[in-house]
C-alpha cells in the first residue's frame, strides 16, 4: 500500500512538473510581432448589437484600433486603441466617445490594460484579453463593472472580415 501510494506521488509530480514546463515554454516576449495576429477588420455582436474592431499591423512601436457599437442602425459609442511597447512590456490604453465624439474620459486620462501574458494564441492584458480561436475568428474578453460594483466578464466573438 505504501508503494501505491509513492507511485502514484511520483506519476502526479512528474504530469504537474511537465505541465509546469509545457505553460512555462508557451509564454512569448512582449512584442508586437507576437501579437500581430490581432491585426484586421473584425465584426460581431455584443450589447444586443453589432460590433466591429479594426486592428493595425503593428508599426512605429504601437498597434493601434477603432472599435464602434451600433444598436438599432444607430452609433452607440466609439473607442479609440492602442497596444504600445512601453520599459520591455506592452500597455494596451483606450477612450471611449459617444456617437457625436464627446469623450468619456478627461482629455488627458486613458483606461490602461497593463499585459499579463503572452501565449501562441492569448493575449492577457489585466481587464481585458484576446483568444487566437482560428485565423478568422477570435474572442475579446473584457472586465466590466456592473451597477452593483461587481465585475463581469463580456465576451466579444468575432469573425474576421476580408
Amino acid at each position: 500500500m505504501k508503494y501505491i501510494f509513492i507511485l502514484v506521488f511520483c506519476i502526479s509530480f512528474l504530469g504537474f512538473s511537465q505541465t509546469v514546463t509545457k505553460a512555462t515554454t508557451d509564454s512569448l516576449a512582449p512584442k508586437l510581432e507576437n501579437i500581430k495576429w490581432i491585426s484586421g477588420n473584425w465584426k460581431g455582436e455584443a450589447f444586443g448589437g453589432q460590433t466591429e474592431e479594426n486592428w493595425s499591423e503593428p508599426s512605429g512601436g504601437s498597434m493601434m484600433a477603432t472599435f464602434k457599437l451600433i444598436n438599432d442602425g444607430k452609433v452607440s459609442f466609439y473607442e479609440i486603441e492602442i497596444i504600445r511597447e512601453v520599459e520591455n512590456s506592452l500597455v494596451l490604453q483606450l477612450k471611449h466617445f459617444d456617437n457625436d465624439l464627446k469623450g468619456w474620459e478627461t482629455k488627458n486620462e486613458t483606461v490602461d490594460f497593463p499585459l499579463k501574458k503572452i501565449t501562441p494564441t492569448q493575449v492577457i492584458f489585466e481587464g481585458m484579453s484576446f483568444e487566437k480561436v482560428s485565423d478568422t475568428e477570435m474572442n475579446v474578453y473584457v472586465d466590466i463593472k456592473n451597477d452593483k460594483g461587481e465585475v463581469e466578464i463580456v465576451k466579444f466573438n468575432y469573425k474576421k472580415s476580408r
